[in-house]
């Protein structure tokens, strides 16, 4: 019996088996009051709102139609997952999201036994649900595998590897193709639904498995024939030969807001006897929220905005985002380099390619979610004599290193690196973070790699980039807006190798210097005011460079002073290592010196706000000045100074 009609249904779900004891004529309006519900969430809290609101009704019928969390749900990405999360146990912490402390932007396991899987990087759902689906049939478990895959996931070469891997599942794994771009389906009809609802039925599924029985036994060229008939007849319906090819049953093309047509169709895949299933729904990203709807991104990432309006709170920028200052940069120099292009993996407009786009079309290229391609498509464009950029993330790279390695690395291939959000990145938490970059890249033979301070720092190393010939070169920036420097008019060509002294101490004391790689620079500053208060004169260095390190630099500052410390936002193995494998092998500790190196601390930071996290990972002002204070204290004449 349906609850009290004065009783919002969803008061009433607090899991999914709670919702599967509503009578079907209900989930219209249970769909209806969490697409409300997660919009007035993240009204407060900003995030990811488009994509959620698209699968508002496939979550209902997903967790109604299947034995969820026995049945093992993995939403590809996760940023989606915010329906997901209010209906399974986490709808009294949904307006924490992305806050410190709080819910995940994305899936997480050790937030809930319903996200068997933590995703956040794209097209990883069916390798996790196949591995979910095999091992409850090699233990005899009933469980499924069930993926949610977006169109632009099936980008990556990885969605087709594991679907290529699928029929090891058998029935166990079901795959939901969400459509939200029309990339790949022509407009749903009733003819198409109709079809769909047909061939996922059991009657329909036990004559074609008969007819196909029966064939066998028929002369080779009359098996053939009617093997290709069964194919191009379902190929013409419903456009599912690719998937058929690669060993699934495909249902589709689905109304993916339409619960009527959802709900049977799931369960009549959940009791087929069939191998692996893809089911083709398509949604609208946005969907049921007027802003949403009508604006051209569908508001996929938002800040907190006017549930009423859709208005957003943006905080009023004092200067350029980096992304921005990178990408106008690059078109300014294409203007009179022919040979320079762009090359991004689906996110021209995060990483400032998006600039470049529209000033050189021709030269710009969107691969899609492949980040490997991108590279080594870069490689190519490279050894015929071409100027690439790789616009990336710096987590995302991560994803194409043995590309990195083999293709550019190996060859000497001068392929230029942009790396967008290079260190902490706040809300979106350890998946996101830049952390790794400096360590895979500088370990690396034949590679540069340097560090912007600030945005014209940027301006410079994009430039240097585009001159430097002789080998790969890669440069790294945070997300989010600069200092508020003045970007120069005319870029400068820095040289390789070289750092700069951006603070001589004034007394020409010997205590403190403090190697900074990257945007820690202010905060090196602001600790070098700190201790020259305590009267411990201070050098501030802008290494720049992490590969190769200026030696000549770093030598003479190790002989001048009694503490050095290195600054970086990046793990374990970086600048960091680096500077003390170069002072072990030249014996520079030998006299008493003390090194200190600052980096992230090695494990992974939870989202918060970026101050926050830098906090917790010891390089802001206050945590540089602690080091060097502990430092002197092990030195008997630095004692009283440090005390004073």
């Amino acid at each position: 019996m349906s609850p009290n009609p004065a009783t919002p249904l969803l008061d009433t779900v607090a899991t999914p088996a709670d919702l599967r004891k509503l009578p079907p004529g209900d989930l219209r309006q249970l769909a209806d009051e969490l697409r409300a519900e997660m919009i007035s969430a993240v009204g407060q809290t900003g995030g990811h709102l488009g994509s959620g609101l698209g699968v508002v009704e496939l979550t209902v019928a997903l967790h109604y139609v299947f034995n969820t969390p026995d049945d093992r749900l993995v939403w590809d990405v996760g940023h989606q997952a915010y329906p997901h999360k209010i209906i399974t146990g986490r709808r009294d912490r949904i307006r924490t999201l992305r806050q410190g402390g709080g819910l995940s932007g994305f899936t997480k396991r050790s937030e809930s036994e319903y996200d068997p899987f933590g995703t956040a990087h794209s097209s990883t759902s069916i390798s996790a649900a196949l591995g979910f689906a095999v091992a409850n049939q090699i233990a005899g478990k009933p469980g499924k595998g069930i993926a949610v895959i977006g169109d632009g996931a099936m980008s990556a070469g990885m969605a087709y590897e594991a679907m290529n891997n699928a029929k090891a599942a058998g029935n166990r794994l079901v795959v939901i193709l969400n459509d939200n771009d029309m990339s790949i389906a022509p407009p749903v009809g009733g003819l198409s639904a109709y079809l769909a609802r047909l061939v996922s039925s059991r009657p329909f599924l036990g004559l074609r498995d008969i007819a196909r029985k029966l064939s066998r036994h028929l002369p080779e060229p009359l098996h053939r024939a009617a093997k290709r008939t069964d194919e191009f007849a379902r190929g013409m319906a419903m456009g599912g030969t690719l998937f058929e090819e690669l060993g699934f049953y495909y249902v589709g093309p689905l109304d993916g807001h339409n619960l009527e047509q959802l709900i049977p169709i799931l369960e009549n895949v959940r009791d087929a006897a069939e191998g692996p299933c893809l089911i083709h729904v398509v949604t609208q990203k946005g969907k049921g929220y007027g802003p949403a709807e009508s604006a051209a991104d569908k508001y996929h990432g938002v800040q907190k905005f006017n549930v009423v309006t859709g208005e957003q709170v943006k905080a009023v920028a004092t200067a350029p985002a980096y992304q921005n200052v990178f990408g106008e940069t690059l078109a300014d120099l294409a203007d009179k380099d022919p040979t320079i292009c762009a090359i991004t993996a689906a996110m021209p407009s995060g990483t400032g390619v998006d600039k470049f786009a529209k000033r050189h079309p021709e030269r710009s290229f969107d691969v899609g979610i492949a980040e490997q391609h991108a590279v080594t498509f870069a490689a190519g464009l490279a050894a015929q004599g071409m100027r690439p950029f790789c616009a990336i993330y710096s987590t995302f790279l991560q994803r194409a290193y043995d590309q990195v390695v083999h293709d550019v690395a190996i060859q000497n291939l001068p392929v230029r690196f942009a790396i967008d959000r290079a260190g902490l990145v706040g809300a979106d938490g350890a998946t996101h973070a830049g952390s790794f970059d400096i360590t895979y890249l500088a370990s690396l033979p034949n590679f540069v790699v340097m560090a912007a301070a600030d945005e014209a720092e940027l301006v410079h190393m994009t430039y240097t980039a585009a001159l430097h010939d002789s080998g790969p070169i890669a440069f790294r920036y945070p997300r989010g807006n600069g200092t508020g420097v003045a970007l120069p008019e005319v870029p400068q060509r820095l040289e390789i190798g070289k750092g700069r002294i951006v603070r001589a101490n004034e007394r020409g004391g010997t205590k403190v210097a403090l190697l900074s790689l990257g945007t820690r620079l202010a905060e090196a500053l602001k600790a070098a005011d700190a201790l020259e208060a305590r009267g411990l004169s201070t050098t501030v260095a802008d290494l720049r460079f992490a590969k190769p390190l200026d030696t000549d630099l770093i030598r003479s500052l190790m002989a001048a002073h009694e503490v050095v410390v290195t600054v970086e936002e990046g793990s374990i193995g970086g600048l960091g290592a680096h500077v003390l494998t170069m002072a072990s092998d030249e014996g520079l500790t030998d006299a008493g010196l003390k090194i200190r190196t600052l980096r992230l601390p090695d494990l992974f930071l939870d989202h918060d706000s970026p101050d926050k996290q830098y906090d917790a990972a010891g390089l802001n002002a206050p945590q540089i000045v602690d080091t060097v204070l502990r430092a002197l204290r092990h030195n008997s004449a630095g004692v009283e100074e440090a005390r004073a």
